[in-house]
């Protein structure tokens, strides 16, 4: 057996969270100073956590290489085993050129370009979001705005900061599945208070969109259509989040907030000519006129369909329960900790949920999918996990680092020095996920790095630990337009390599806004004044 220590490196708390901090502190430095690729300083930083847990803590060397394979085995199934599956289905729409389909599809539902701006970055970026996740919604998006006509630098940026409210359940509801796990919080109640706290950001991002594209005149003119579409989106992110599933909250939002933008008479009123030109500095790609046949359409549009039907009906209760009941529990070898109280932690046991998962049911749609449009799946498919194979080296390292450092007590130590701060707690604990993911690039990894250290923190300090954790996450999607890795995809997706300084310096003052904004909603429900919000 091992018991967890708070306090192992001379009996001091400050010195023992200073080295418990240097797995995480070398894989920022790695990854953010000296932009080491992510798998090598996902590897770096768990050699220095398996070397603190065995020389600073004496946890036994089995136990130690155990924790990490769980963290490994669980970033492989069920978190890779989602993106994998939903890249695939993607994958298989370009191959069979339905995508270009859909992308037209777009194009003629509104000329003005700051509602084709709603459409395209916003709903349907949402909606691979969803789906995928892992930088494919900034790089996909970027290109069929150029396609429409917009300057590549206003493109990518509009791309970049619309890829905010719908990552924290993107990949299938990803990140907050990750951030259940590693922190032992029941995942209804973590999506639940994530689902109080992201819907505020899609309230505003829609106006932020028009602004971006057309200045104070886009607001001033498009303001009731960017308002509503935000609202819907939020309503439908918050409903799905907490009365349906985590899975479905994007698939939702987007569908919902795209509806309603198409509803509003506003938005589909042509574009003036004065406005077009000024907004719309590139060539309009001229496929765009293609006119393409209604079944095509249908069967471009199917896969997407396909997967919301198989998420729905995943959730009816007596589907789900069936689907439950497939879900394995194992005691993990070679694993036995305590926590210093010497109550046995949740990482002791694995739990498998091989059908319910959502990279299961993604699976299943794909496997439809592949049925109404290819018949390269499964070479489709190889190809997803080989164009990936950098991504999931870095998710399994990370996920491994994490379980060694929450099995070990190094997070359990960190979270209790950080409790000092005690009350300002909570305003800062958005800033955590968002330094997080503007490193990593992943809402998935900055969660599966610093949850564990929220709640211990938490707890200490007497906050909820749902709160923290929820907090986490939602200040971490506002990272995601800064990271290196995304910058680096918008850059590559629109022609301007080399050209990330640029984009940064564009899209930072709204990330450092919006967080802002989150800090001041989450210390807000840490008390009286928004606790209300808070289920």
């Amino acid at each position: 057996m091992y018991v967890q220590k708070l306090e192992p490196v001379a009996g001091s708390l400050g010195l023992s969270a200073l080295v418990a901090a240097l797995p995480l502190v070398i894989v920022l430095i790695l990854l953010g100073g000296l932009r080491v690729k992510a798998h090598l300083a996902g590897l770096t930083g768990l050699l220095a956590a398996v070397l603190v847990a065995r020389l600073a803590y004496g946890m036994p060397l089995g136990q130690t290489l155990s924790s990490a394979a769980q963290g490994a085995v669980f970033g492989l199934f069920p978190i890779l085993w989602i993106v994998v599956n939903a890249l695939w289905v993607y994958r298989m729409t370009v191959r069979t050129r339905h995508f270009d389909i859909l992308r037209r599809s777009f194009g003629r539902l509104s000329d003005d370009p700051r509602i084709q701006a709603l459409v395209v970055a916003f709903c349907f970026g949402a909606l691979l979001e969803a789906l995928a996740g892992f930088g494919a919604p900034v790089a996909i998006c970027s290109v069929m705005l150029v396609a429409l006509g917009f300057d590549p630098v206003r493109a990518a940026v509009v791309a970049l900061v619309a890829n905010t409210a719908p990552v924290a359940f993107g990949a299938m509801g990803t990140p907050v599945v990750t951030l259940a796990q590693v922190t032992g919080l029941p995942l209804d109640t973590v999506a639940s208070v994530v689902g109080r706290q992201t819907p505020l950001l899609a309230l505003v991002v829609p106006l932020v969109l028009v602004w971006l594209v057309d200045g104070r005149r886009g607001l001033r003119e498009t303001w009731v259509p960017a308002l509503v579409c935000g609202v819907a989106f939020a309503v439908a992110q918050f409903a799905a989040s907490n009365y349906v599933s985590a899975q479905l909250a994007d698939i939702a939002a987007s569908l919902v907030g795209a509806a309603a933008l198409v509803a509003v008479p506003h938005a589909r009123v042509p574009a003036r000519e004065e406005v077009r030109a000024s907004v719309l500095t590139g060539a309009r790609s001229e496929e765009l006129d293609e006119e393409d046949p209604r079944r095509e359409v249908v069967r471009a549009y199917a896969p997407y369909a396909l997967i919301v039907v198989t998420f729905s009906v995943a959730q009816i209760p007596a589907v789900k329960d069936w689907l439950a009941r497939a879900t394995q529990t194992y005691d993990w070898p070679f694993l036995d900790v305590v926590a210093p109280n010497g109550e046995p932690v949740g990482g002791n046991v694995f739990t498998w949920p091989v059908v319910s998962t959502g990279g299961t049911l993604v699976l299943l749609a794909g496997l439809c999918t592949a049925a109404v449009l290819a018949r390269v799946a499964v070479e489709e498919w190889l190809a997803t996990v080989h164009e990936l194979r950098f991504a999931i080296l870095t998710v399994t390292s990370v996920l491994a680092l994490a379980y060694v450092m929450n099995l070990s007590g190094q997070a359990a130590t960190i979270g209790h020095f950080v409790a000092a701060a005690g009350a300002g707690l909570a305003f800062l604990s958005p800033v955590l996920g968002w330094f997080g993911v503007a490193v990593s690039g992943s809402d998935t990894s900055a969660n599966a790095l610093f949850g564990a250290l929220q709640v211990s923190a938490a707890r200490e300090s007497g906050l909820s630990p749902e709160l923290l954790a929820a907090a986490n996450s939602s200040g971490g999607v506002l990272g995601k337009m800064i990271s290196p890795q995304n910058l680096t995809i918008a850059c590559a997706a629109v022609g301007l390599a080399g050209r990330e300084g640029d984009l940064l310096r564009k899209v930072l003052p709204w990330s450092a806004g919006l967080l802002l904004v989150m800090c001041l909603i989450v210390a807000g429900q840490s008390s009286p004044v928004l606790g209300w919000m808070l289920p």
